[in-house]
């Protein structure tokens, strides 16, 4: 990787993610991220006139604190990061990762202490800063792609740097659409998943909080969700890696849970009463994002795909439900995937991964790229 492309993508989340000004603070939060990367974000905010901030972070650290977390630890350090998080205007994460799998050996209720105690910290973040969350590419991610690294790389900034703007008259259109609609269905293998958004507003995401980027969300009405749901794109949570997940709702609740580890993931939906409501309901459609990877904030954006989320609901589109879990859970609907269905309101929105009225055609692959 080259400096060059270091100072595109800071330009990227600098100028136009967070779009700093002058005398803004800036949080720049890297996890077992590169020190060049982090300078060419440091010049960037100083070039905006912005007074950025650093904190470095390694994955095999947390594993160990996590692993003797305690209440009384982990309130101090809730409070140390509140009270810096309440001076910043703005927050960038670049989450490297060494190994998708660190934290697979923490104990599950030392993790859901910690989750549970620093989850304000977060709320703090998400609604009273500008923020972007970006992953940083390593072999191990490249690995989990099936890909080399170098071609991983040249994946990860085609990727990173897309020109979102070409998004925007598409997702207009969807977010349109989504405003106005009540009911909603999708069908494919192993799914029959009925629920209404009605009157939950639909938020476009086109680079400004993460990337990559590439969706429009809602989130279901609490307790309107129905039917079954069968994901086929693998995850990686809370350390832990799922394949296979299933879903069964009813009254909007999750009833029926199995997976490839159907124990731990029944154990992160009794986190508390909210993770096993639907927080969150969105349709990917980033052009260059085929193939999942087991890292969410590629694989929620793969084209042609839909996710569907226990636990937290955000604020900008809430339906009241509260979790400290917040999953993302991919289906792609793509004919290579077996392809499905989604109908608003009984009129069909996409067909195997594609969408089918003419408005909303700007958003499908081809048109992305050209």
């Amino acid at each position: 990787m080259t400096d060059a492309r270091f100072d595109v993508l800071a330009e990227v989340l600098i100028g136009f993610s967070t779009k700093l000004k002058k005398g803004e603070r800036v949080l720049i939060d890297a996890f077992d991220a590169p020190a060049e990367m982090v300078i060419a974000l440091i010049r960037s905010a100083r070039s905006k006139g912005a007074f950025p901030f650093v904190n470095l972070q390694s994955n095999v650290i947390a594993r160990e604190l996590l692993r003797g977390a305690e209440d009384e630890q982990y309130r101090t350090f809730r409070d140390f990061e509140m009270a810096r998080m309440k001076t910043m205007d703005a927050y960038i994460a670049l989450r490297g990762s060494h190994n998708a799998t660190e934290f697979s050996d923490v104990d599950p209720v030392r993790m859901q202490l910690a989750m549970k105690l620093l989850q304000p910290v977060v709320e703090q973040r998400v609604n009273k800063t500008k923020w972007v969350v970006l992953r940083w590419p390593t072999p191990a991610m490249a690995q989990m792609a099936g890909m080399s690294t170098e071609a991983f790389e040249e994946l990860y900034f085609n990727v990173c740097t897309l020109d979102y703007s070409k998004m925007k008259p598409g997702m207009e259109a969807l977010k349109s659409l989504m405003d106005k609609t009540d009911h909603i269905q999708i069908t494919g293998p192993g799914t029959d998943l009925r629920f209404s958004i009605k009157d939950i507003p639909a938020i476009m995401c086109g680079g400004e909080h993460n990337v990559p980027d590439g969706e429009v969300f809602s989130c279901p009405v609490r307790e309107s969700v129905e039917g079954h749901v069968q994901f086929n794109a693998p995850t990686v949570y809370q350390g832990t890696a799922f394949d296979s997940v299933r879903l069964e709702f009813k009254n909007g609740k999750i009833v029926d849970a199995v997976s490839s580890n159907t124990k731990r993931l029944n154990a992160i939906l009794d986190s508390d009463e909210g993770a096993r409501y639907i927080g969150e309901f969105a349709l990917g459609f980033n052009p260059y994002i085929r193939e999942p990877m087991r890292d969410i904030l590629f694989d929620e954006k793969i084209c042609g795909s839909f996710h569907f989320t226990p636990g937290q609901a955000y604020e900008r589109a809430d339906n009241g439900n509260r979790s400290q879990v917040h999953w993302d859970l991919v289906c792609i609907q793509r004919p290579d995937y077996g392809g499905g269905n989604i109908y608003f309101d009984q009129k069909l929105i996409r067909k195997d991964g594609l969408f089918f009225p003419k408005e909303l055609q700007a958003l499908n692959p081809d048109n992305l790229k050209s």
